[in-house]
């Protein structure tokens, strides 16, 4: 009982608190009023607010607004490109002390050992990730993973301190079309936590998911959407990544009415965005810019976002609550002064002190030798499937063009930006090779490749020339994954990702660096997207429509079948 007693007495004043924060005033979430006095903090918890503390430690915050830390409610870590480690000590600083994170990424390469490896991490770093147990490995049956998870293998998963629940059930026709595999995995999380993924799903479609037990949505991209699933009671997070970009959209929506049921999210986000905008702070100031009064938007961005995932211990600065907290100089500006995790100030020292764990899942790029002849369209029509990139979405279009055949090959036409695009599985497990056609990146040489290619990540490549294709698709195996840009038999940059093909080892600031070397030189081959390479990666995901590319051919996602 001694660190009870301790917590009361130190709350009551009868002994001096470990940490005391003074001068400062805190936004109080439910009231939105500013409260005045000291911040009272035994161990990792707030025990005292609205009055004047001694404390073994003071820190003078004068002049600063102190509001409860940021939550973001939905990410894969390994989007970021760099392992937990070098995420946390990135986007801590930002104003996130937890970070509720999906390594589906990771376990579709090397299964179950990914998700323990995330959540050995976890017990490590600064801020508090919290690993949710990833629900669809792979995410269709038109993709060749490495690993296939089913729930027999997520039961000895469960239990970790770092747990919530069940990740985002991305198989919404699993769902609702009662498939016995996606039964068993929601059955094994009955009346527990179970995230959500159904993008563009309505009326009975809706209603039927949501009956089964599915509480929260990030894939809402239009008012109208999101509106739907709030009046159904599913809790919505905005979401506003480096790719998928729907906080202008979703924004109308959030007020202080609303606020209680919507959170937010970054999903994928990576360190170059990151640098040169924010993370969860970057989403703030921009709903305030916009209108949302800072009462909604700081909500949303942690007691509604601890509220919707039955985290009762944090989300406000009040006796009891974890000692997550963030002091910003103004309320609009969201400039993030100081942050403090679990009562632990974040700062080098802090991260210095961690414990640290070896990598996982090297060498796991697998691929055949490719050249130039393997990206060629074998074809006896002219009619064409080409898909659609909506720059800040991942939703395509489902686009016909006529293509002229030329020695039994449908060629690139840069002139229409008409590109190939090719998947290839990297696991070993088949060789699989399927090209077809993408309009959007305004590509007038060369050919870009990438691992990051979900969720499957196999290597995705997209070019107008062959050879270089072959080149940046074979460099991929040398550098164990990563991206690679080429133009005229030469490799223009590359940023090796050797963690299951999808972390870099390196330190934040170095894939900052490699990401504007590859940003510039995808720009010289006349790319003309803001993220080339995270909008690669979506073009093969078939859970989201509306026409998209595995290993196994173009998939025709509102009729979830393989259509060539």
């Amino acid at each position: 009982m001694a660190d009870l007693e301790t917590r009361i007495a130190q709350g009551r004043g009868d002994m001096p608190a470990d940490l005391v924060l003074r001068g400062g005033r805190m936004f109080d979430l439910v009231t939105g009023e500013m409260l005045t006095g000291d911040v009272a903090i035994c161990g990792d918890q707030v025990v005292g607010i609205c009055d004047t503390y001694d404390g073994r430690e003071v820190i003078d915050v004068s002049g600063l607004t102190l509001v409860p830390g940021f939550i973001d409610t939905h990410l894969h870590i390994e989007s970021s490109l760099v392992t937990p480690f070098e995420f946390d000590r990135c986007v801590a600083p930002h104003g996130v002390t937890t970070a509720i994170c999906d390594p589906h990424e990771i376990a579709n390469v090397i299964g179950p050992d990914g998700i323990r490896w995330f959540q050995a991490a976890s017990e490590r770093t600064v801020m508090d990730i919290r690993v949710q147990l990833s629900s669809c490995v792979p995410s269709t049956e038109m993709e060749t993973a490495g690993a296939r998870i089913d729930a027999a293998d997520l039961a000895p998963l469960m239990g970790h301190a770092s747990g919530i629940g069940l990740a985002e059930f991305m198989n919404y026709p699993g769902v609702i079309h009662r498939d016995p595999g996606a039964m068993a995995k929601l059955a094994l999380f009955a009346g527990g936590h179970v995230d959500g993924h159904c993008p563009q799903l309505t009326g009975r479609d809706l209603n039927a998911y949501i009956a089964a037990g599915i509480r929260t949505e990030h894939e809402a991209t239009t008012a109208e959407e999101a509106l739907e699933k709030l009046r159904k009671g599913m809790r919505v997070l905005i979401r506003e990544g480096s790719v998928s970009k729907d906080l202008n959209a979703l924004q109308p929506l959030l007020n202080e009415r609303t606020a209680p049921y919507m959170c937010l999210c970054t999903d994928d986000r990576n360190p170059l965005d990151i640098a040169e905008q924010g993370h969860l702070d970057y989403m703030i100031r921009t709903l305030i810019s916009l209108g949302t009064s800072p009462l909604a938007a700081y909500r949303a961005a942690s007691l509604s976002a601890a509220e919707a995932f039955g985290l009762k211990d944090r989300g406000m600065i009040a006796p009891g609550q974890r000692a997550d907290i963030v002091a910003v100089g103004s309320l609009e500006a969201c400039d993030v002064q100081a942050v403090f995790c679990a009562g632990q100030r974040v700062d080098a020292r802090a991260f210095d002190a961690r414990g640290t764990l070896e990598p996982i899942g090297r060498n796991s790029v697998k691929a055949p030798r490719l050249e130039a002849a393997h990206f060629r369209a074998k074809a006896n029509r002219e009619d064409t499937d080409v898909i659609g990139i909506v720059e800040g979405r991942i939703i395509t279009e489902h686009l016909k063009e006529q293509i002229a055949i030329e020695d039994g090959d449908k060629r690139p036409d840069p002139a229409r930006d008409l590109a190939r695009i090719a998947v290839v599985e990297r696991h070993g497990k088949n060789g699989n090779i399927a090209t077809g056609f993408v309009r959007g990146f305004g590509l007038k040489s060369g050919a870009i490749a990438s691992t990051v290619c979900h969720d499957h990540h196999n290597i995705a490549c997209v070019g107008v020339d062959y050879a270089d294709m072959a080149l940046a698709a074979n460099r991929l195996g040398e550098i164990e994954g990563g991206f690679v840009v080429a133009q005229g038999g030469r490799v223009l940059a590359e940023l090796a990702l050797p963690v299951a093909g999808l972390m870099s080892l390196a330190p934040f600031e170095d894939v900052r660096d490699r990401l504007v070397e590859l940003r510039d030189a995808a720009v010289s081959l006349g790319v003309e997207l803001h993220e080339p390479f995270l909008q690669l990666a979506f073009l093969a995901l078939p859970v989201i429509p509306a026409l998209k590319i595995t290993d196994r051919g173009m998939v025709d996602v509102t009729r979830f079948e393989i259509i060539g």
